[in-house]
């Protein structure tokens, strides 16, 4: 028997070594952005905080309130209207509110820009109705402009609270709001005073991933001109070659994001309620008609048209005025190029963290345990961020391996990870592995470790209670968490824009750059198949949580 417990011994130990490696693969870019940061003279910080450090602050906290207040009210009020109240549509919002997701911010920007702009159809439209000759003769809203951008992103951003909040309203007591109408309390009251409360710690959470892709965004912060910390890396890095200065803003980045993710955390551990009693009894929507009806019915489009239907629209009237932009090679190669970056994301992303959440139940291993937490960081650190961290440490080891490779056969490789699609697939897994561990943590958790036993003690591995026990019951978590991480490989912008080899497009990239030319007819084919990629990620989101 000794030499059996020395195998598994060995094991053990390989299991656990290839479990930390893992983690630290996850974890390096930060770490690589903290050692990077201080690698250059002792005056960068000073001399950003002289000339565009105080510009990039106040920008990016002024969009993260604005974004916050906006997406907290819409997304708290639409769910508790769908939620508490019966009305024409009710049960078309309760779903459709999500649609939003599926577009990226920066389409609707592009799409508002086209339609609002000075150039746009609808002040087209103005003057030729009211005789006007040019801007000093009427007012518009400035759409290029802090206060666009933070509309822009509050209409995406908001399903983020919209679908956390729906959740802890159906979760909710109907005996705490007859309570409240006993003591004398109307609706308006009733979601002030108890609703809101109780959904507290779930509001706050989905305010914090709000938050987080607020600074994170690049695209649509660009459009608009606002000067944010995420378009002060590509100005630092790209613009001025200042690698450390890019590293001190986007460490800058990552405090703001270490803060953020502290207090979604925090606020998720609070996020359950003791009941009174074994059986809980739901809350019965109350009716509405008339005037009342009509006003929710309202309150609901309006994020609605302007987060899903307006992008939407314009992206297929621009298509369908272009329809020989479908055909054009660059829409064929972004495609292409987006399927094999994505797929090969998604599979890397979601076989390692079967890998990790699988090993470390059979891995005594105390570090890779102590580095899981840290991992989630990854999705919540921004594309510009990851990408900085990965560049230079790639492009040192691949120059290191092309002058070995040189030096000992005479042949010129060239740069194997950052001269190819390597270095943006390898940004994905790290930037989208917190997607794929927390699905498969959750299809683990819903399976009852008795099974796991019962294989084991039938003469089965830990692979073999894998492939025949685990895997045909969570085999649908395992594809959505693969869809998922797909979709958002397809829709990243900023660590594309900045890990991509000379002309190589993805379908983000290839909006981005048309619509930077102004020519949405082009960019219109690419964003509206983003787009249909993203519907499909909403579709399994709102399957997953129809039961809540």
């Amino acid at each position: 028997m000794a030499p059996k417990r020395l195998a598994y011994g060995s094991l053990s130990k390989f299991r656990g070594l290839a479990l930390v490696s893992l983690a630290a693969l996850i974890l390096a870019p930060l770490v690589s952005i903290v050692f990077i940061s201080f690698s250059g003279h002792g005056n960068i910080w000073s001399e950003l905080w002289a000339a565009a450090l105080p510009r990039y602050l106040s920008n990016t906290g002024f969009l993260m309130l604005g974004v916050a207040l906006l997406s907290v009210f819409l997304g708290s009020a639409t769910a508790w209207l769908v939620t508490m109240y019966r009305f024409p549509g009710q049960r078309f919002f309760d779903f459709a509110l999500l649609f939003p997701l599926a577009i990226p911010a920066y389409v609707s920007a592009y799409a508002l820009v086209d339609l609002f702009d000075y150039a746009g159809l609808i002040q087209t439209i103005l003057r030729q109705m009211m005789g006007w000759q040019s801007s000093q003769d009427y007012w518009f809203f400035q759409t290029r402009s802090r206060m666009g951008a933070v509309f822009v992103m509050g209409m995406a951003f908001y399903p983020y609270v919209f679908l956390l909040a729906r959740a802890a309203f159906r979760e909710q007591s109907a005996s705490s709001y007859e309570v409240a109408r006993a003591l004398g309390l109307g609706h308006w009251r009733q979601f002030w005073r108890v609703g809101l409360p109780l959904a507290r710690p779930a509001i706050v959470t989905g305010l914090a991933l709000v938050m987080m892709e607020t600074v994170a965004d690049f695209g649509t912060v660009a459009h608009f001109g606002v000067q944010t910390l995420t378009t002060g890396i590509f100005n630092q890095w790209l613009t001025l070659g200042d690698a450390a200065g890019a590293a001190q803003i986007a460490l800058m980045m990552l405090i703001v994001i270490a803060v953020l993710t502290y207090y979604e955390n925090r606020s998720r551990r609070h996020a359950r309620y003791h009941r009174n009693s074994r059986t809980l009894k739901l809350v019965e929507a109350v009716g509405l008609s008339g005037p009342w009806a009509l006003a929710a019915f309202g309150f609901c489009m309006v994020p609605f048209s302007f987060g899903f239907i307006l992008p939407v629209t314009v992206m297929i009237f621009h298509s369908l005025g272009a329809p020989q932009s479908w055909l054009s090679l660059g829409l064929f190669d972004a495609i292409l190029n987006s399927f094999l970056v994505a797929s090969s994301a998604a599979v890397l992303t979601v076989f390692g963290a079967l890998f990790l959440v699988y090993g470390l139940r059979f891995s005594a291993a105390v570090l890779a345990r102590t580095m899981v937490p840290l991992m989630g960081l990854g999705y919540a650190t921004p594309g510009a961020v990851l990408a900085l961290g990965l560049l230079i440490p790639l492009a040192a080891f691949d120059n290191w391996v092309a002058d070995l490779i040189v030096g000992t056969t005479g042949y010129e490789p060239g740069l194997l990870l950052t001269g190819s699609a390597g270095a943006i697939i390898l940004a994905f897994v790290v930037r989208f592995f917190g997607v794929a561990q927390g699905a498969i943590d959750g299809a683990f958790g819903r399976i009852s470790p008795s099974l796991g036993m019962a294989a084991r003690s039938l003469g089965q591995d830990s692979a073999g209670a894998l492939r025949f026990i685990y895997m045909p019951l969570m085999r649908g978590s395992v594809a959505t968490a693969g869809v998922l991480v797909f979709v958002d490989c397809v829709k990243e912008l900023p660590a594309t824009l900045l890990l991509r080899p000379f002309n190589f497009n993805t379908l983000a990239t290839r909006v981005y750059e048309q619509a930077s030319l102004e020519h949405l007819d082009t960019a219109a084919p690419a964003a509206l198949i983003v787009m249909a990629f993203g519907l499909s990620a909403v579709g399994l989101l709102f399957r997953a949580n129809q039961s809540l």
